[in-house]
This record gives C-alpha cells, sequence and structure tokens, in this order.
C-alpha cells in the first residue's frame, strides 16, 4: 500500500513533464496526415510572393520553393498570407507550418524560431525618387525614411544612420507608396524587394537605388522551434533542388534573363552557406 502515494508521484511527474521527444515529430507528422502543407508567404512582395493580376494566384520565388518543398513531402500546399510582423507570431501559434517569406536568418531571431539552409541571398539598399537629391546613404541623417515594421530593413537603417527617421509601413507596396507621393524621401529594404516595385511602377525611372549596400541578407525558411525532424526533411529536399537543378531554375524564371528583375545568382543551396548575422 505505501507504494501506491510513490506511483501517484511519479505518474503526477511524468504527465506535467509530458512527453520528451515526441515534440519533435509532431508537426512533420501532422503534415503528412492531413496530406497538407501550410506555408506562410508574403502576396505583396514582388517577385518573391504577389497577386498575378487578373487572379487570386499568389505567385513568386519563395511561393515556388514552398511548391517544391511540399512535393518532397508528397503533400498539397496551401498558402497563407503573412506581413514580417505576423509571419513569426503564425508559426509560433500553429496557424501555419512553414515561413517563406523573405526572412533574413538572423541570431536573435534564432532564440524564437530554427531555420533552413539559407536558400537567397540579397543586400539591402536604400531607394529614392530620382529628384529627390539624395546621393549618398549619409545624407539622410535627419531625414524621413520608410520601411517595413518587424523587419531586419527596419533595425539595420537605424544602425547605419542613427538620426534618420524612420516610418515603418505593415507591407512594401504602402513604404514605396510613401516614397512616391513624397511623405518620405527614401525606402529602404533588400535590393531584390526594391527592384521588384521600381519595375511595377507606373513611372520605374523616377526611382534610383543608392550605390552600396547596408547588410548581407539571406533568407532562411522559418520552423517552428525544435521541430528537427522537418527541418532536416526541408534541408534535404533543398540540398536535391540544388543538385538536380531545379533551384536554379525557379531562380531563373523570377530572376533570369528577361525578367522584371534579371540579377545573376551568386549563391547555392548548401550546407555551411552565409554566416547569420
Amino acid at each position: 500500500m505505501r507504494a501506491l502515494p510513490l506511483l501517484s508521484l511519479l505518474i503526477g511527474l511524468l504527465i506535467l513533464a509530458g512527453p520528451p521527444s515526441l515534440a519533435a515529430a509532431d508537426v512533420l507528422q501532422e503534415v503528412r496526415a492531413r496530406g497538407e502543407l501550410i506555408v506562410g508567404v508574403k502576396d505583396s512582395t514582388p517577385p518573391f510572393g504577389f497577386i498575378r493580376e487578373g487572379s487570386r494566384s499568389i505567385v513568386g520565388y519563395d511561393v515556388d520553393i514552398a511548391a517544391a518543398i511540399a512535393r518532397g513531402l508528397g503533400v498539397k500546399l496551401r498558402l497563407s498570407p503573412v506581413t514580417s510582423a505576423t509571419r513569426i507570431p503564425e508559426l509560433e501559434q500553429g496557424h501555419i507550418d512553414l515561413i517563406a517569406a523573405t526572412m533574413t536568418h538572423t541570431r536573435e531571431r534564432e532564440q524564437q524560431i530554427d531555420f533552413s539552409l539559407t536558400y537567397f541571398v540579397t543586400g539591402q539598399r536604400v531607394m529614392t525618387k530620382r529628384t529627390g537629391g539624395i546621393k549618398a546613404l549619409p545624407e539622410l541623417g535627419g531625414k524621413k525614411v520608410s520601411s517595413v515594421r518587424g523587419s531586419t530593413s527596419e533595425q539595420n537603417i537605424r544602425q547605419a544612420v542613427a538620426s534618420t527617421v524612420v516610418i515603418a509601413f505593415n507591407d512594401y507596396p504602402s513604404a514605396f507608396l510613401a516614397l512616391a507621393q513624397g511623405k518620405v524621401l527614401a525606402m529602404t529594404t533588400d535590393e531584390t524587394i526594391l527592384l521588384g516595385l521600381q519595375r511595377k511602377a507606373p513611372r520605374p525611372d523616377d526611382f534610383v537605388l543608392l550605390d552600396g549596400y547596408i547588410s548581407t541578407e539571406p533568407y532562411g525558411l522559418g520552423i517552428r522551434k525544435g521541430e528537427e525532424t522537418l527541418r532536416r526533411e526541408v534541408n534535404r529536399i533543398l540540398l536535391e533542388l540544388e543538385a538536380s537543378g531545379e533551384a536554379g531554375r525557379i531562380f531563373n524564371t523570377w530572376f533570369g534573363p528577361g525578367t522584371e528583375v534579371p540579377l545573376k545568382r551568386t549563391f547555392r543551396l548548401e550546407t555551411g552557406g552565409v554566416p547569420i548575422r
């Protein structure tokens, strides 16, 4: 009879502790059980994720990478629109399984979530109106600059020019509109995003990028903290995309010759990758 209190105590401790190692595999198992991968993507950030004209479909580089991950897992893809500010909360709350939303891999974000291998590399720059009179980064001191709330760009410009007055918006089109309407003198974010917005403007030649980069921005796919089995599967698929040439083909679809944002591919999807900040 004396063993019963001890047995009850042990059972209580096990209940409180919960399963020690199953949590890491839960999301991958759920994804395969439901037959669907839910990925958070942006819907107003060309050419990474935007709504195609004349349809309600979200397309872009991030979307194609997400689709390739879903195929590699043998499931369907469901897209869920997110912003820079909402993407991590949406992941942590279990509303999405993965983030593919132009998210820079940083040590600070590693405290909240895990990341895949780097799947895209760009750099932060500044765009102004050609007639705005700004020629170099130091001239932004005391001036209004737009960026996006929750992005590394918002933080980086404050560090690069401490006296800059940063006006943060919820999305990139709003930040770009502020520049176009003269409410700010410049906009800063990743070069590829700036070029995508410029190319879709009614008069692209009205805008110019300042010389030089503020930072290097290695993008990673966001994964909920501790989901090592899902992270390994995602990394396996990314490496297979590189080895098969599919990663290069996806890049060329959105950034190759003849596209709105022609760029040279200077990175590979591989272990090691670009150092995070």
